[in-house]
């Protein structure tokens, strides 16, 4: 935001203080349990998310257990995807009806059968001219919405998915970005079979013949850059900020070294967590981008330092290096959130006194240069 009234400490309150994904609110919405009903397999698939977003088993009331069948690999790991695939429905749902996301299809010139991917923008991200956040997550089996399968499974929603970062970026900041990163191809075989716990005598080769890329989304950083093209390069928004978990990171910088003036210009700050960025092999010899790594970004990586206490890095033209406040990769991102909002803070407020120190002349020209036509991918 341009004049944000709130101050920096307090984006410093304990965590009971922060905007939290309230699960009496999402049970009043919607409900976990209502999905797994729907699909082929309830019995099989006992469990529901508690008061406190953990899941757990309706009877027994213990966490998930992966071996429900003795001595079958195979089912198991079937009945494990059924349930991935209802959690990613069910956080969908949550980031559209709780966090009130509109869901986007790309690419937008799609013809009605081609296969699409999405992501998910807050109202008026693209229109509102002061902070957008934008979430990149880690490479995996996930979607939009999580740090990580595993965790939401283990841990629960709170660490799990990105809803905390959504609210806290939607109270402060304005606009939020949810990436889907992941979401490269779309499975034939499998469209048909995700509610059902039945499994076929076939070959356990994948058969590529089956998987369809996904036109600008079929990897990750296809999918960063047409949405950087089409979406947030033509935003409103002054000040733009990531925060990248993992392969994410690896990410940003390929964008960063693809579009990297209208990165380096609109973007004010980069928070990664445990991230798989290379910055030698990236970036190489180019100094004006090293200068800007090192001034816009920093990591929080695990360690067992207290959280944000520095860490060093072995890499001279890498960016600062601090503690995440735990040694557990999953948990990463839900320890460091309060650290994050408050880097970010403080350098929003840093980007905004030297802008005001500026007079730049915005002339005609300079307005109708970027055009308003699609980019392709």
């Amino acid at each position: 935001m341009e004049n944000p009234k709130t101050e920096l400490n307090e984006i410093t309150r304990s965590p009971s203080q922060y905007p939290k994904a309230n699960m009496d609110q999402l049970e009043q919405e919607l409900s976990f349990r209502k999905l797994v009903e729907s699909s082929e397999c309830p019995e099989q698939l006992k469990y529901d998310f508690n008061k406190n977003g953990e899941l757990k088993h309706l009877d027994t009331n213990e966490p998930f257990v992966f071996n429900y069948y003795k001595n079958a690999h195979e089912s198991n790991h079937k009945r494990y995807q059924v349930l991935g695939h209802l959690i990613t429905q069910y956080v969908y749902e949550l980031l559209e009806r709780v966090c009130k996301l509109q869901k986007v299809h790309i690419p937008t010139d799609a013809t009605e059968d081609e296969p699409r991917s999405l992501f998910f923008i807050s109202e008026k991200a693209l229109t509102n001219s002061s902070s957008l956040i934008v979430l990149l997550q880690d490479r995996g089996v996930f979607r939009a919405g999580q740090w990580g399968l595993k965790t939401i499974i283990h841990e629960g929603l709170d660490h799990g998915t990105q809803i905390p970062f959504i609210k806290m970026a939607l109270q402060y900041y304005g606009g939020v970005i949810v990436l889907n990163p992941n979401d490269n191809f779309i499975d034939l075989k499998m469209e048909d079979e995700w509610l059902s716990l039945s499994t076929k005598e076939e070959s356990s080769t994948v058969n590529s013949s089956w998987w369809i890329p996904k036109r600008c989304s079929s990897s990750p950083e296809e999918h960063t850059i047409y949405i950087w093209d089409n979406f947030i390069s033509k935003s409103a928004a002054k000040n733009v900020a990531f925060i990248a978990h993992g392969y994410g990171g690896l990410v940003f910088i390929n964008l960063l070294m693809q579009r990297t003036w209208e990165v380096m210009n609109k973007v004010y700050s980069v928070a990664l967590i445990d991230s798989m960025h290379h910055t030698l092999h990236q970036v190489k010899n180019n100094l004006q981008v090293q200068e800007w790594i090192q001034k816009h970004s920093r990591e929080w990586v695990t360690n067992s330092k207290p959280l944000d206490r520095p860490t060093g890095s072995l890499v001279k033209v890498d960016c600062p290096t601090v503690s995440a406040g735990t040694e557990k990769y999953s948990l990463a991102p839900s320890s460091t959130l309060q650290a994050i909002f408050k880097y970010l803070k403080s350098t929003l407020k840093a980007r905004n006194t030297v802008a005001l120190s500026r007079s730049p002349i915005v002339t005609r020209s300079s307005k109708n240069k970027r055009g308003n036509t699609e980019k392709e991918c």
